[in-house]
């Protein structure tokens, strides 16, 4: 885990400054972020009503207001009601997707609000006091060395890629440069959506157009399930492996197993969304400085080590 440059006496300041329109004894804390669309989803949903339980039980002084959207319009129109009906004083936001977002979440820093984005960076920079995701950069990079280790002779290949975001941008870039002279070729890349429906349709397009593909780099556990599901559905046994991504406990289990189409996985997990909403929290009851960057570094999970990130009991 890195902790990158929490400077706090200006930040808070800044965030601290604005009055309220309204009076109120409590401390309102909007958190925005997307429906449990696929299964990292359903883990960060389940962290996040988490975090919300615990904090309030442990904070009378602050309210918390949870909404999820299935679209980036829901999410526009959960934040604009955050602001006009319960006036937060902060607003912890996972951003469905980047450029929708930007504008509105603009406006409530503009209007004097804390804001923490999460995960999904937005398309301009310095609106967010606080900004904390994993390492996807090193996600991408993780990815791309393991492929040129597992792969020393090059390779055909194909890339599922998430919603377009900033952050699979710096993905893909990070995958890229770690592959760079490695003789493996990028048959195809195409946008899988971090959804399973999607990248069976995208994966039995590649299967289709090409008829030599030596392995996938899905680039998140549930868009490997789907892709994996096409190559099972073609009879294909030209692909060698698949690799996802983000420590789904279903795919850590086959990583353990030795499960030769999933040898290892990289973790991303869902409760960054938890540590979001402390830290936001901490802002406003205590004089900590928690404003800057928290960074969340990848692993690559592997037989040897794959026990320790294995939690049976866990939604995702």
């Amino acid at each position: 885990m890195e902790l990158k440059t929490l400077t706090g006496a200006l930040g808070v300041a800044v965030a601290m400054a604005a009055t309220p329109t309204f009076a109120q004894d409590t401390t309102v804390i909007g958190v925005s972020i997307p429906a449990a669309t696929h299964g990292w989803a359903g883990g960060m949903n389940f962290h996040a009503q988490e975090a919300v339980d615990r904090l309030e039980e442990t904070y009378p002084e602050l309210d918390f207001v949870l909404a999820t959207a299935s679209d980036p319009a829901k999410q526009v129109n959960d934040i604009e009601d955050m602001v006009a009906a319960r006036g937060i004083d902060a607003l912890v936001v996972l951003p469905f997707e980047s450029e929708p977002l930007t504008g509105p979440v603009k406006n409530v820093a503009d209007n004097g609000a804390w804001v923490t984005v999460v995960d999904r960076g937005l398309s301009e920079e310095g609106i967010e006091d606080l900004y904390v995701a994993g390492d996807n950069p090193g996600f991408g990079r993780v990815s791309g060395e393991y492929f040129a280790d597992k792969m020393p002779d090059g390779g055909k290949i194909v890339v599922l890629r998430g919603i377009p975001t900033t952050i699979d941008n710096e993905r893909v870039e990070g995958f890229q440069s770690a592959i760079d002279g490695s003789g493996i070729e990028v048959l195809g890349m195409e946008h899988g959506n971090w959804n399973r429906d999607d990248s069976f349709t995208v994966m039995q397009d590649f299967l289709s157009k090409y008829p030599e593909i030596d392995a996938v780099w899905a680039s998140d556990d549930d868009m490997a399930v789907g892709a994996l599901a096409a190559i099972e559905q073609a009879g294909r046994e030209d692909v060698q492996f698949v690799l996802g991504g983000a420590g789904m406990k279903e795919m850590i289990k086959r990583v353990m197993d030795g499960d030769e189409m999933i040898p290892a996985d990289v973790t991303y997990p869902p409760s960054m969304i938890a540590t979001a909403i402390e830290l936001t929290a901490l802002n406003f009851v205590s004089n900590a400085p928690v404003s800057g960057e928290f960074v969340i570094g990848s692993v690559l999970i592997t037989p040897e080590n794959a026990e320790n990130f294995y939690y049976p009991d866990s939604p995702f």
